[in-house]
């Protein structure tokens, strides 16, 4: 009875480890907004107090009319409403943050609330957490309305990060379009973070307008790709100086060239190497993990239940017309068989074979007194043969071999 307890005992540690980017990207976005916020008050502080100061300065000193101190007012009081306007919108979406995470942290310590995996309560939460690992998958593959709609069915929007995907997956397509204005303006305004990285994206990009203009075989579109280079490319020549010296080469070959590396460089397939560059970048900066988290979740349940029978030669229960048992394994069935064939087996440490197991020709281990009594059962077996409950095949009961577990 004790063992049974601890068996349906929930663990809440071991169901968080997947839910880390849960609260980890919400944390990454009010950092980012508070970074904004420091920077535009910095910007404004750094032109408005010297500008109060010179008018005051210049009004003591009788130094410029009346209107003209007003007019210096005026437009400082522009600048400051031009502030508060940008201050109330970073204040919304803070709020807005705070609220996703003050939904999210409820979520999870629902689960702290659960006794066991018995519990229908806990059959709820992890229905919630299939709808979000569904709905990031979904806006991971680009169904980013279809996403959003489950999302809004479902009643987890403030679960998901339908927005910061949607981003994501628009600046992906323009990339994909042979546009690169968005994913700079991207870069623009993580360009700090970016640095921090040591990220080569902004580079690459530079390199690809870089390539566009080359790719025109014009003059002036040459003599502007030069001046690109210098402004955009040079910069950098420390780290990219192959890549540097690789797209000066590239001035004297046409777009059909045969030579390597200049017909990499020409070729169409550098927009999908950009925009799977920018997911990566992106997903990076916001620590967002790189796969779904419904593969990672299927792949250690897959995983923890895949055993060496479930890919051995013999056609398993589930595919076999002539079984006579059906096999509940979800790793034998035809849905998931070939997707764990790459997964690891997994460790039991436990082992829970028949006390008395033999092996019969075709490889099969079952336990010697349960073997012969369903032999026995079936009827139509002949005295001194056992029949296999899986395959259906009949042995002599001296073909079974004795099994020694290590």
């Amino acid at each position: 009875m004790a063992a049974e307890l601890t068996s349906i005992k929930l663990n809440p540690e071991s169901h968080l480890i997947l839910d880390q980017p849960l609260l980890r990207l919400p944390q990454e976005l009010a950092r980012r907004n508070f970074k904004t916020v420091q920077r535009v008050v910095e910007r404004e502080k750094e032109y408005v107090l010297p500008s109060l100061k010179d008018a005051a300065n210049a009004s003591l000193s009788n130094t410029q009319t009346p209107d003209q101190t007003l007019a210096a007012l005026d437009a400082m009081i522009a600048r400051m409403q031009g502030l508060k306007r940008k201050m109330e919108s970073l204040q919304e979406e803070e709020k807005k943050i705070q609220t996703q995470s003050r939904k999210r942290i409820q979520h999870l310590e629902t689960l702290h609330k659960i006794p066991s995996l018995a519990d229908v309560k806990y059959d709820q939460w992890s229905r919630v957490r299939l709808d979000r690992l569904l709905v990031d998958h979904m806006l991971r593959s680009g169904y980013s309305e279809s996403a959003k709609q489950l999302a809004q069915e479902r009643g987890v929007e403030e679960l998901v990060d339908l927005d910061v995907f949607t981003q994501c997956q628009r600046i992906v397509e323009s990339l994909r379009r042979g546009e690169t204005k968005e994913a700079l303006q991207w870069c623009g305004e993580n360009k700090a973070a970016l640095k921090k990285s040591r990220n080569n994206l902004e580079f690459e990009l530079r390199l690809q307008q870089y390539i566009e203009m080359v790719r025109t075989q014009d003059k002036s579109k040459k003599l502007e790709a030069i001046i690109h280079a210098k402004k955009y490319l040079i910069p950098n020549q420390e780290s990219q100086k192959t890549e540097i010296l690789r797209a000066a080469g590239l001035l004297v070959f046409t777009q059909d060239t045969r030579a390597e590396p200049y017909k990499s460089l020409f070729s169409l397939d550098r927009w999908n190497h950009l925009s799977d560059l920018f997911i990566q970048t992106h997903h990076e900066l916001l620590s967002l993990p790189s796969q779904p988290l419904l593969h990672i979740a299927l792949s250690a349940g897959l995983s923890a239940l895949k055993t060496p029978l479930c890919h051995s030669a013999y056609t398993s229960s589930s595919s076999n017309s002539q079984s006579t048992t059906t096999s509940m394994c979800p790793i034998c069935s035809t849905e998931l068989n070939e997707l764990a064939r790459k997964m690891p087996y997994a460790h039991h440490s436990k082992s829970y074979v028949e006390g008395d197991p033999i092996v019969l020709p075709n490889g099969r281990v079952y336990g010697k007194a349960r073997l012969l009594e369903i032999s026995k059962k079936m009827g139509s077996v002949e005295s001194g043969k056992v029949k296999d409950p899986t395959t259906g095949e009949v042995f002599a009961e001296s073909e079974m071999k004795k099994v020694y577990i290590m």
